[in-house]
């Protein structure tokens, strides 16, 4: 399994990037519009998590610039339906922190700006997402640091939830002081981290 690529861009256009590596050896990657537009030009070089996608009649290599755009990937390939040419369209319709947001919140008209995604596909792709992601927040967001609450004035259980979904919030990508902000936001309205997560995220989009 090739887990990454580092070489000089040798040339590129609006799918895909060609990488020459110190041994000799040029390997095309395709990559989203976001990914593309933010390589060096031709003669400097780069580095791309990559992902194969092996079919009957092919062998593909999909370049990312950072592990969580390829976590995402690897994500919405997940979904019925969704290959991995869809998969970069989503990606590329918005940036990564707004693409998880649209999926935690059910969001489907911004989930449908990506090329080929109607609103069923949408539909399915928060449907299908949205539990995952919150898991993967949870997991990446260990820690009881920055608790917004204290012992004196929430129980045990409350503090530990409203933590985890401090820690949630960050891990998917907002500052502690948004972060802090959404959750007060919806203070009592929910007692569940996933609650907790899923309010305040519906918080910011209706601020924003």
């Amino acid at each position: 399994m090739i887990a990454l690529i580092e070489g000089k861009v040798v040339e590129k256009n609006e799918s895909e990037v060609i990488l020459m590596t110190a041994g000799g050896v040029g390997y095309r990657l395709m990559c989203s519009v976001g990914t593309l537009s933010t390589l060096p030009p031709a003669g400097e070089s780069c580095r791309l998590y990559t992902h194969l996608n092996v079919r009957e009649d092919a062998m593909e290599l999909y370049g990312f610039l950072h592990p969580d755009e390829k976590a995402m990937f690897r994500r919405l390939v997940s979904v019925s339906g969704i290959g991995p040419k869809s998969a970069l369209f989503v990606l590329g319709s918005m940036p990564l922190s707004e693409l998880r947001l649209a999926i935690l919140t059910g969001d489907t008209a911004a989930l449908s700006r990506a090329p080929g995604v109607g609103k069923k596909t949408a539909q399915r792709i928060s449907l299908e997402l949205k539990d995952k992601l919150t898991q993967d927040a949870l997991s990446a967001g260990v820690g009881f640091e920055d608790m917004p609450v204290s012992a004196g004035t929430a129980d045990a259980p409350a503090a530990d939830a409203l933590s985890e979904a401090l820690q949630a919030l960050k891990a998917l990508g907002y500052s502690p002081q948004e972060a802090t902000a959404a959750l007060k936001g919806v203070k009592g309205k929910a007692e569940t981290t996933d609650e907790m997560i899923k309010l305040a995220l519906r918080h910011m989009a209706q601020q924003g």
